[in-house]
């Protein structure tokens, strides 16, 4: 992604933002360390506080994208939930490629802030348990720290129980 590209995707999300009149503090961040796992060690962030914005794909033609919001705790129900939501019957992570063509951002920074109004957006019912959650700030050189009720101002945005579930290996 040029430079040009990352600029408009980071000034659409703090229009956004602005727009929905919510509280939040952009966190800067080293972007070789904005993969969440990462990010939570070296800036001391608990993942339990921390949410991952994944593109997913139906495997339908055409194609049909959602942008999902879940905990780093959780992982994906792509085979059950999504697939089901999607009303396709193969779902999957949408490539890195696809992401940033649909939502103009990179893998890593993906927020569900300033995407295109097409996209809906599907947060997991646990994220919306938190008192605060760290997103992602639109690219990987920031992150946006804010309320999760705040995600209920966004367009088309719907929360469902079990989106995602904690793995069995936890």
């Amino acid at each position: 992604m040029d430079e040009t590209t990352k600029f408009n995707s980071n000034d659409a999300v703090i229009s956004e933002l602005n727009n929905l009149e919510v509280e939040y503090e952009i966190m800067p961040c080293d972007p070789e360390l904005a993969d969440t796992a990462n990010f939570c060690a070296h800036y001391g962030i608990s993942p339990e506080d921390s949410a991952n914005a994944i593109l997913v794909v139906g495997k339908s033609d055409p194609k049909i994208f959602a942008l999902c919001l879940l905990l780093a705790t959780h992982r994906l129900d792509v085979n059950g939930a999504v697939r089901k939501k999607l009303g396709s019957k193969k779902a999957s992570f949408a490539s890195g490629d696809e992401t940033e063509s649909i939502t103009g951002m990179i893998v890593g920074g993906v927020t569900p802030f300033g995407l295109p109004e097409s996209l809906p957006i599907w947060i997991d019912k646990a994220v919306m348990e938190r008192n605060l959650i760290i997103v992602g700030g639109g690219s990987r050189d920031q992150k946006i720290k804010i309320n999760p009720n705040a995600l209920l101002s966004l367009r088309d945005v719907e929360i469902i129980e079990d989106l995602a579930k904690i793995p069995e290996d936890s």
